[in-house]
């Protein structure tokens, strides 16, 4: 295959990191006041790369000798990870302009550019270095975003536990990685699955192999805040400027949840029955901890950090199944799981107090349903839709997992898994009754770019409700399609 056939196949990536460099050197010429300009280019960057995947680079080929991956599945998460970071570029304007002064620099749209180039290039991984530098530039980038409040002592120590517990968990990915390869002899996914198939069929599994595998999978777990390597997320999540905090929700949750799944089927799929036992205890444990860490807390944001640990843990029941319905589930979860999160995120921006300063509290929602129906009607769709109650979407997220669960034939997994659902069901209602039953507190300000914030509110709000039921079919085949790109 010729350099121009490669480079077609990697032209989001192009499109994103061309994009970002030019936009850096505007940045430098124009200053602060061209900061909503590119802003506004960057999400058109974001929708160009968006329109690149369709040729070849969604076409299931591989490029530069198998280094990447231009298939369906990738292409099935760059559409989630474009969209959940041009939402997270639209709503940072209003909140820097209300919030923090004149924080916001025409540097954060172009971080978040290189930040969707890294993801782009860890969901089309096939190698393991091409793995390794797409995870470091996302999260270089993220390491900057989550301190970009520079003024604020909360979100410089955001930046700075996520670049420290960040940089070990790289250590111990990598560490992975080069046990992976000195016991298998490549970096390739396809070689790396024909030294597992050629393992299993010996009579005993080499320690170093074995080792390899449980090392990698504990840097994925970093990077999907799944328990036990969640401790970043809840001081994360609460310190980094809110629409920072929508996008580290969002979009790396769907690039590492991606990467996840590619690395288990393409490079380990031969050695599912080790890497199953990991996948099934975090995916437990990140749904009790998750629920349980979250029935204390009184700031919505960690609260939402809580949820995101719990919402992995269902996302990784179908990834334990191994078959193509679990990867499908997957991928439907995590589609779901972004109009729900970024709803919730939404919501939060528009919690100010009468001075136009962010109230984060759960208390300061009280009585929201006379003040502001609209926001509270929207709030509780969301809490009871990452609950999982129908009618709302949610449900259908959860089920699909379950589903795979039982079709592979884990039930034990899927039964503890619903029992455990019911503990998260608490602190969402938590939520809804204080909207709904609790004595009002000071009503919210309606200053603000509301329309731009109260439009994608009633989008995402729309997605969740029943009829997002009517994308069932459509949602499911696409979903299908991309899980098969990986058997």
């Amino acid at each position: 295959m010729d350099y121009a056939a490669n480079l077609a196949m990697t032209l989001p990536e192009l499109v994103l990191g061309v994009g970002a460099v030019l936009l850096m050197m505007v940045s430098a010429w124009g200053g602060p006041g061209a900061t909503r300009a590119v802003s506004w280019v960057s999400v058109a960057i974001l929708a160009g790369a968006g329109i690149a995947l369709f040729g070849p680079a969604s076409g299931g080929a591989v490029a530069f000798g198998g280094l990447y991956h231009a298939d369906a599945f990738a292409g099935f998460a760059k559409v989630l990870i474009y969209v959940a970071t041009a939402v997270s570029i639209i709503l940072a304007p209003g909140f820097f302009e209300r919030s923090a002064g004149d924080d916001l620099r025409p540097e954060y749209p172009v971080l978040m550019l290189l930040s969707a180039c890294g993801m782009g290039m860890m969901v089309s991984a096939g190698d393991l270095l091409t793995l390794y530098i797409g995870l470091e530039l996302q999260s270089l980038a993220a390491y900057v975003l989550a301190s970009f409040v520079r003024r604020d002592l909360r979100s410089a120590e955001a930046g700075l536990k996520y670049f420290v517990l960040g940089a070990l968990a790289s250590g111990i990915l990598l560490y992975g990685v080069s046990l992976v390869y000195g016991f298998s002899g490549t970096t390739l996914f396809d070689g790396i699955a024909q030294a597992y198939a050629a393992e299993a069929s010996a009579s005993t599994r080499s320690l170093g192999l074995v080792f390899g595998l449980v090392f990698v999978f504990a840097g994925l777990a970093f990077k999907i805040s799944a328990v036990p390597f969640h401790m970043w997320t809840p001081d994360v999540y609460e310190g980094a400027p809110t629409p920072v905090t929508a996008f580290f929700a969002s979009a790396p949750k769907v690039a590492a949840m991606g990467l996840a799944v590619r690395v288990a089927v393409e490079a380990m799929g031969p050695a599912i029955f080790e890497w199953r036992q990991i996948v099934i205890f975090a995916a437990l444990a990140s749904i009790v901890l998750g629920a349980v860490g979250a029935i204390g807390q009184t700031n919505v944001k960690r609260l939402l950090a809580y949820s995101s640990i719990n919402n992995v843990g269902f996302a990784l029941i179908g990834l334990a199944a191994g078959t193509r319905e679990g990867v499908a589930g997957v991928l439907t979860y995590m589609a779901i799981y972004v109009a729900m999160t970024l709803g919730c995120f939404l919501v939060v921006l528009r919690m100010r107090d009468a001075q136009g300063r962010q109230v984060e509290t759960i208390a300061s929602l009280s009585g929201l349903s006379r003040s502001r129906p609209g926001l509270a009607a929207a709030m509780a769709m969301f809490m009871f839709s990452l609950a999982g109650i129908p009618p709302l979407f949610g449900f259908y997220a959860k089920f699909a997992v379950f589903d795979a669960a039982v079709r592979a034939g884990l039930f034990p997994l899927a039964a503890v898994g619903i029992a455990a659902s019911v503990i998260g069901a608490y602190y969402y209602l938590r939520v809804v009754k204080t909207m709904y039953f609790d004595d009002p507190a000071p009503e919210y300000t309606r200053e603000g770019n509301g329309v731009v914030e109260g439009g994608l509110i009633a989008v995402a709000a729309v997605i969740v409700s029943p009829l997002g039921y009517l994308t069932i079919p459509a949602l499911a085949a696409w979903s299908l399609t991309a899980a098969q790109a990986l058997f």
